[in-house]
């Protein structure tokens, strides 16, 4: 098994563990961090490489196209992490467009992947996603809706990169008289 072929399996394997985990609904934003430096054992920002990028992206992307889920791309400092998302994601939550498209050295292998890949790609520089992965330590928290949970699963690996995934729910609010409920259950 090659490389690129190992970093597919292993993202696989966290991505449908974390959907397990955290309930999107169709049309829902997940924010995927990424530092392909970071997967092939280097430090963040110096050795972005676009055939991991786009391993990682092509897996993401096809899974969460399955279930009809908005992609987000967070891109590196250099862009002021602003994201790779599809236009029709932009339009619908009303994400304000900006004038960039990321490179290898201004975005990063996984940004540069997904503006390759997707239909009809915009750069938007702020979003609320339900949740995402981060993978090599890229903080994407600026970008998961409040309240944001940590979701721990078995797998924390891709290639040499740390993982981090983030759910959110609904705050709560109130006091000690509050009570707090699933609005599932009220239908």
């Amino acid at each position: 098994m090659s490389d690129i072929d190992e970093i597919k399996k292993e993202t696989k394997t966290i991505l449908d563990a974390f959907l397990a985990r955290v309930p999107f609904s169709p049309k829902d934003v997940f924010v995927l961090g990424i530092s392909t430096s970071e997967i092939g054992g280097g430090q963040i920002g110096k050795d972005s490489n676009p055939a991991l990028g786009k391993a990682v992206i092509e897996v993401i992307a096809d899974t969460l196209r399955a279930r009809d889920i908005f992609l987000a791309v967070q891109g590196c400092e250099h862009i002021n992490r602003a994201l790779v998302i599809e236009r029709e994601a932009a339009e619908r939550y009303g994400f304000e467009v900006v004038s960039v498209v990321p490179a290898i050295d201004a975005g990063g292998g996984g940004a540069v992947a997904w503006y390759e890949l997707a239909k009809d790609p915009v750069v938007v520089e702020f979003i609320k996603a339900r949740g995402g992965i981060d993978i090599g330590d890229t903080s994407i928290g600026m970008h998961v809706r409040h309240v944001q949970v940590p979701v721990r699963l078995p797998q924390t690996t891709i290639g040499r990169a740390h993982v981090t995934c983030l759910g959110s729910r609904p705050k709560l609010i109130g006091g000690a008289r509050a009570r707090y409920g699933s609005l599932e259950e009220k239908r």
